[in-house]
């Protein structure tokens, strides 16, 4: 066999290894949001941009943001996780869980393990830009505040990067959920996905950051007002029920 026959399959596979050399599409600017977390519902024609769980469809002819569990786990994957419980948060009473959520939180405390949950999460961020997302919203940054201590920031930030780099691989723009305080953009995030940040008074925090690349949710309507009048001329922001049911609140400034 010559060596350039032997040569093409190596650069095959680095081509396919290597990360998507174009910049993910950015959120596009004079539209409004949907967020529908909890299952699909009917998008109105003024809706540009929405977001929907990972295993769910994208929407054509919209901006489809793709939600991905990046730091715990989903209450439905109880029995997948327990087979790999080395890689769960525990101390001495256990695995140590989001009770807000009935979530546990990945361990993500050694580079061995982040780069081990990195293949996992990394393997449905390839299936939302499979599935022809065009980016991902990365839940739960903050969880080293809900870790008993155990987690520090500087983890989260590692494991931050490790995602945002398989996201930008697979051409899927990143963005950035929770801890307002900190500037995901040094970690390579795109864009922002503030819950209640009007209730918090930390939209402002997520502009700083991330300009107009922000997407806003609330669910008080009183919080709503609020925010729709402070940064509807910049932000699209929705107004959802807690649980983002298909039949629930949906209102947008």
């Amino acid at each position: 066999m010559s060596p350039v026959r032997l040569l093409a399959p190596l650069l095959l596979v680095l081509a396919l290894a290597a990360p998507a050399s174009a910049d993910p599409p950015p959120v596009p600017a004079g539209t409004d949001l949907d967020y529908q977390l909890g299952g699909p519902a009917d998008v109105p024609d003024r809706v540009g941009i929405v977001v929907r769980d990972r295993t769910e469809d994208p929407v054509p002819g919209r901006y489809n943001v793709c939600y991905v569990n990046g730091f715990q786990t989903q209450p439905d994957a109880r029995r997948s996780w327990l087979q790999r419980r080395h890689l769960l948060l525990a101390d001495r009473d256990g695995l140590v869980v989001d009770e807000a959520w009935g979530e546990w939180l990945l361990d993500i405390r050694t580079p061995a393990r982040r780069e081990r949950l990195a293949v996992i999460v990394g393997r449905w961020i390839a299936g939302c830009a499979r599935d022809g997302f065009e980016a991902v919203e990365l839940d739960n940054l903050d969880s080293f505040s809900r870790s008993r201590g155990l987690i520090e920031p500087r983890h989260a930030r590692a494991f931050a990067r490790l995602l945002v780099d398989r996201a930008h691989r697979v051409g899927l723009a990143a963005g950035q959920k929770n801890w307002a305080t900190w500037d995901g953009t040094a970690a390579g995030f795109d864009f922002a996905v503030a819950e209640e940040c009007g209730r918090y008074d930390e939209c402002g925090a997520y502009v700083d950051s991330y300009g107009d690349q922000v997407l806003v949710v609330e669910y008080r309507a009183r919080d709503f007002a609020r925010t729709c009048a402070a940064h509807a001329d910049l932000l699209p922001v929705v107004l959802r029920d807690r649980d983002v049911t298909p039949d629930g609140v949906r209102r947008w400034c």
